[in-house]
């Protein structure tokens, strides 16, 4: 898992036969500066490039997210919301494992080296390289539960907490 920089993504890109586009080095620069624990769907990235007027068509997002992830760069992650979110894949020791609410999508980064240590473990026993490393826990958030999780919650329920964290972003 390297940092990826655009000349280093350039280097990657074209050892694999691929071009570094603009398109490309947005994506990477707009990952690069997403604030710590913030994930991006694609359509979310794409809203995202709209809003700071440099449109990239959300089939182009889509192909070099999903081409991002196989080279390592990104994280692809599945956090319950029928879709996939992405974020920059660091390198120990900020790799990071997810707990996420299957009701309200609350999600929360935590850190477990020991997860780390066994996997790196056995992909060297193998003989394999290791690219990503993540574990998604599913679970029920108290509020929920609280709230009388699954038969009294209405379908349109989302935590208070969410709540609040989506009002704090739209302040920003």
């Amino acid at each position: 898992m390297a940092h990826y920089t655009a000349s280093s993504l350039k280097a990657e890109l074209n050892s694999r036969g691929w071009r570094m586009t603009p398109q490309r080095e947005k994506i990477l620069h707009v990952f690069q500066n997403l604030p710590k624990g913030d994930h991006l769907s694609a359509e979310e990235l794409h809203d995202l490039l709209d809003q700071r007027e440099e449109p990239i068509s959300l089939s182009t997002i889509y192909r070099s997210v999903k081409l991002m992830a196989r080279m390592g760069i990104l994280r692809e992650l599945e956090l319950a919301e029928g879709h996939k979110h992405y974020e920059l894949n660091q390198p120990y020791p900020h790799h990071h494992h997810h707990v996420v609410c299957i009701q309200c999508n609350n999600t929360i980064e935590f850190r477990d080296d020991t997860i780390l240590k066994h996997s790196l473990k056995q992909c060297k026993k193998e003989g394999f390289q290791l690219i990503d490393c993540q574990l998604t826990v599913m679970t029920i958030c108290p509020e929920a539960i609280r709230m009388g999780w699954p038969s009294a919650l209405p379908t349109d329920w989302c935590c208070t907490r969410i709540i609040s964290e989506q009002a704090a972003k739209q302040k920003r």
